[in-house]
């Protein structure tokens, strides 16, 4: 698991993502889902990549530790890492600023997707950059609110 003291010294809100390994079969995403389902987690961001034989579920949940423990139990193969989480108030009108703001600060976005809950009331983007210190910097100082786990798992 990252090192939340580091992460909060820095003043960066954590969002955990979890990367799961899967076969390219029908039903495993289905399977994953259920596993956290059943311990009460929630799915609260989802990107899918796949290939010819193995698919890259990228995750976001409302309780990072139970799904660790989870995969830990169940032998599911998966990485973690810190995201950068921002609000964006006004929408999708608002994804040029975010991305010039990056920009401008030559910050490397490896990927992104969209929540599928509207953390209070407001369209999220989940970002995983190359340094989350500077994106978080640059994205607080264009008056980007930055959520935390925290704002998520509500």
């Amino acid at each position: 698991m990252p090192d939340s003291e580091t992460t909060e010294k820095a003043g960066a809100p954590r969002v955990t993502q979890f990367s799961v390994f899967l076969p390219n079969k029908v039903g495993a995403l289905m399977d994953v889902v259920r596993l956290l389902n059943e311990r009460g987690v929630d799915v609260l961001a989802l990107a899918v990549q796949d290939s010819a034989d193995t698919a890259i579920v990228r995750i976001v949940v409302s309780d990072p530790e139970t799904v660790e423990e989870a995969f830990m139990e169940t032998g599911t193969p998966a990485s973690i890492c810190d995201l950068v989480v921002v609000e964006l108030k006004e929408g999708a009108s608002e994804l040029g600023r975010l991305l010039h703001a990056l920009l401008a600060a030559e910050c490397n976005i490896f990927g992104s997707y969209a929540l599928l809950t509207r953390p209070r009331g407001k369209a999220a983007l989940a970002l995983h950059v190359e340094d989350n210190d500077v994106a978080v910097a640059v994205l607080k100082q264009e008056g980007f609110p930055i959520l935390g786990q925290e704002d998520l798992s509500r």
